[in-house]
């Protein structure tokens, strides 16, 4: 079972407080329905949920959140109960999260969060549902009218790509399903008909988009696109096997697991780690330095921090 990205775990957990806290002890069975978690996945979020709170952290600092009769229970902190003094431009971060979060699958148009959104926004003077946007990344402006194009025309799209993850630049014909904001910049999620699979490209890797005259193929009925994930890993690409010491381990949760991560007696998290290609291998070794090690990788990838390095290396020399 693949490890849930922390991301989607964070914007999960945000939107379940207000939610149940507004409510008097949800059941289990509903909260889980609406959000799209398991019941596992909820007593998790609420265990981390109690190390939650504001400073200095005493237990009266901290949120309250359990599970009894099979019913969901949280409890604010009183710090929550203090007014805010908020500048400007904390007042606008904070409309700008508030807004994305309503995005979140199960939350409230009109609960608590949308009502204090609102709020805040008045105060602002702006208006979160008529022309507030949140730019996310850099993209060409002339690439980013021909994808919204493609989608409104429902036809398909010739891009011109650089694979960030295999260090390659090709031209791909693709469906385009849905442009959408992730980590901070811009996705085209669609059916790639050269890679004849899904795919999702980085907007601002694109460097030109050309309307075709073909129509787009449908999204097919069992494809979920209000899932944020960046990366859908093929059959064929390669699987390596890495041990994640303290300050890897966050790998575990952002990029897809083939298996369920091994906690290892010398404090390491062993992991089955699907890559895109060398490039992308290669970045993560360099980046991560000594804090991980490579315990089986196919012949072309055992050495690829190693070789990469020493390109490096002759670079600077």
């Amino acid at each position: 079972m693949p490890v849930e990205r922390a991301e989607d775990r964070l914007a999960r957990l945000l939107a379940v407080v207000p939610w149940v806290a507004e409510r008097d002890g949800p059941s289990v069975d509903e909260v889980c329905e609406r959000f799209g978690c398991t019941p596992r996945q909820l007593a998790t979020d609420l265990d981390l949920l109690l190390l939650c709170g504001a400073y200095p952290y005493s237990p009266d600092q901290l949120m309250e959140a359990w599970i009894e009769d099979d019913r969901v229970w949280i409890r604010y902190t009183d710090w929550f109960k203090r007014p805010l003094r908020l500048t400007p431009a904390e007042g606008l971060a904070l409309v700008a999260g508030a807004r994305a979060l309503l995005d979140v699958p199960g939350a409230e148009a009109e609960g608590p969060l949308a009502r204090a959104l609102h709020k805040v926004a008045a105060v602002l003077g702006v208006d979160p549902d008529d022309g507030f946007v949140v730019a996310l990344g850099e993209a060409d402006s002339s690439v980013h009218a021909a994808l919204t194009a493609a989608l409104e025309q429902r036809r398909r799209v010739l891009l011109d790509y650089h694979s960030h993850g295999r260090g390659t630049r090709t031209t791909r014909t693709v469906s385009p399903w849905r442009l959408q904001s992730t980590e901070g910049a811009w996705y085209l999620r669609g059916w790639c008909h050269d890679a004849a699979g899904e795919r999702r490209f980085r907007v601002d890797r694109i460097a030109s988009a050309t309307l075709e005259a073909e129509a787009a193929d449908p999204v097919p009925d069992d494809v979920d696109l209000a899932t944020s994930a960046t990366f859908t890993p093929a059959p064929d690409d390669p699987r390596v096997v890495l041990d994640l010491g303290p300050a890897a381990r966050w790998v575990a949760g952002r990029y897809p697991l083939a298996a369920e991560p091994e906690e290892r007696p010398d404090g390491t998290l062993r992991v089955v780690l699907q890559i895109a290609g060398p490039a992308f291998l290669e970045r993560l070794l360099l980046g991560l330095g000594p804090a991980v090690a490579v315990v089986h990788a196919p012949p072309r990838l055992a050495e690829a921090g190693r070789t990469a390095a020493t390109r490096l290396l002759a670079r600077y020399r």
